[in-house]
């Protein structure tokens, strides 16, 4: 088998939020040209100044082999699909919602040269479905990436049952040549990531309801005792109270009752705690 490329020259990512403008970032740094396509123009606004403040950060820290204005020469923001046309890879990232996902997945590769490689973002949805309502499956992976993408060592390489072997390869090569550590797994409701991290998360969230702790002291014995770097409960905060339900739901619909959502997690998402983003979650986030 030849070696696979090293990043694609181009690399096109759909959505720039937090974790959309986290991987343009991560693509960016390691000399990729990047676009990222939005919904319209405030939203690519908002990319723009995303990644913009990314690579300031990254400059002060010394990471980036360059300065700010030669970095964020080579990336720009789009309203319109047509600008992946150039792209050897787009890495998707809308929110999970498989409807959405499979939406937005196939007006991408409309505009994908019949050789470019396609990317999901997915934290938990099934890869190999996604990949059954395109054209081109073999053309597709997941990539999981992880929340804060700058500090995160490791992406979780997910593969469909149509995905190449040559797409196997080049990923693993992609996640080494961002600095990235790859765990290359099967397609599987959850994977192995979102799979054991909601486990843990929702047990904890569990001991809260049931006044065995309080949300402070579970995550440090998890953090003292387990050597986990965050405990569950802020992990969730961080990821989004809303996402983490929308994932336990989707693994309760296909694993069965250990991953059924607890009432204290549908109750705070009801009332708009869901976590670092809006203040509140299990934590107070407003200092």
């Amino acid at each position: 088998m030849t070696q696979a490329p090293a990043i694609p020259h181009v690399v096109g990512v759909l959505g720039g939020g937090r974790m959309g403008a986290g991987i343009a970032h991560a693509f960016l740094t390691k000399g990729a040209n990047v676009i990222v396509v939005e919904r319209d123009h405030e939203a690519a606004a908002g990319a723009q100044d995303r990644v913009a403040d990314a690579v300031t950060k990254s400059v002060a820290r010394g990471t980036l082999n360059e300065t700010h204005e030669q970095a964020m020469s080579r990336f720009s923001t789009s309203t319109d699909y047509a600008s992946f046309i150039h792209c050897g890879l787009v890495v998707e990232a809308v929110p999970e919602d498989y409807d959405l996902k499979v939406k937005a997945l196939k007006a991408v590769e409309e505009h994908l040269s019949a050789d470019a490689y396609l990317a999901s973002n997915t934290s938990s949805l099934s890869v190999t479905g996604l990949a059954g309502e395109l054209l081109r499956p073999a053309n597709f992976v997941g990539l999981h990436f992880f929340n804060p993408v700058p500090a995160s060592t490791l992406i979780e390489v997910v593969l469909a049952k149509e995905t190449s072997p040559e797409l196997a390869v080049a990923a693993k090569n992609w996640t080494e040549a961002l600095g990235k550590t790859a765990v290359v797994v099967n397609d599987a409701p959850g994977f192995a990531s979102s799979r054991l991290g909601v486990a843990i998360a929702l047990e904890a969230m569990r001991m809260v309801e049931e006044g065995v702790a309080s949300a402070e002291d579970i995550d440090a014995a998890m953090v003292l005792g387990y050597k986990h770097p965050t405990g569950p409960l802020k992990t969730t905060d961080i990821v989004g109270l809303d996402v983490r339900l929308g994932i336990a739901e989707y693994l309760h619909s296909t694993l069965g009752d250990r991953f059924a959502p607890p009432q204290i997690l549908r109750d705070k998402v009801a009332r708009g705690e869901l976590g670092r983003k809006t203040g509140k979650g299990f934590f107070d986030w407003k200092d």
